[in-house]
């Protein structure tokens, strides 16, 4: 793998994880989910953009091929290690000071309910540089800005690589507004995750 050993360092440190993707995601967040070592001692939280009023199966298939724990965030939900939380459709995730979560049903972002900026935002507050955040592929700029924020914090941040990325938009936007500290291959995150 090709990262240096500060962004391992800066991973191996981090108590929560942000994935967040949209078009031209979903694959690389299951084979991540679907790879994490049992024995993971992060939160691991991921916010996919989902069409409104569309039944997914997206917990269910991602459950029952994790290691650990896997379920949909509900309101007020005090976040634990070792376990995954998926944002749930038709409601902004907010990440609460005191370490749970919060659903709004304010407007979508970015044509987008839930919103990865909302939740990247919420989250530089209160995990401040204990968290480490990936924007992957999607069509729309959510989550620059979010990722920027993050970054201001003491994050350690990560954007696909546009040239390999299904819709390049997505990472591209963060990528210019130098939000993303490091930019990686599908490849390097998923190495990076198994260390």
């Amino acid at each position: 793998m090709s990262v240096d050993n500060n962004i391992i360092a800066h991973w191996k440190r981090s108590e929560f994880l942000l994935i967040g993707g949209s078009a031209g995601s979903f694959k690389l967040i299951f084979n991540i989910v679907k790879n994490f070592n049992a024995d993971l001692d992060k939160a691991v939280i991921i916010i996919i953009h989902r069409k409104k009023n569309f039944f997914s199966e997206i917990e269910k298939l991602f459950a029952e091929n994790s290691r650990i724990s896997l379920k949909e965030i509900r309101d007020k939900e005090v976040i634990r290690k070792n376990t995954i939380y998926i944002a749930p459709a038709n409601y902004h995730t907010l990440i609460e000071k005191n370490g749970s979560f919060g659903l709004d049903v304010s407007e979508a972002i970015w044509y987008s309910r839930p919103s990865i900026d909302v939740t990247f935002e919420s989250a530089a507050e209160a995990f401040k540089g204990r968290c480490t955040a990936i924007l992957l592929s999607g069509a729309n700029q959510d989550g620059a800005q979010g990722l920027l924020k993050l970054r201001d914090n003491g994050c350690l941040t990560i954007a696909q690589n546009p040239e390999e990325a299904e819709m390049p938009q997505m990472p591209f936007a963060a990528i210019e507004i130098k939000a993303a500290e490091y930019i990686l291959n599908s490849e390097e995150i998923f190495g990076l995750l198994q260390q």
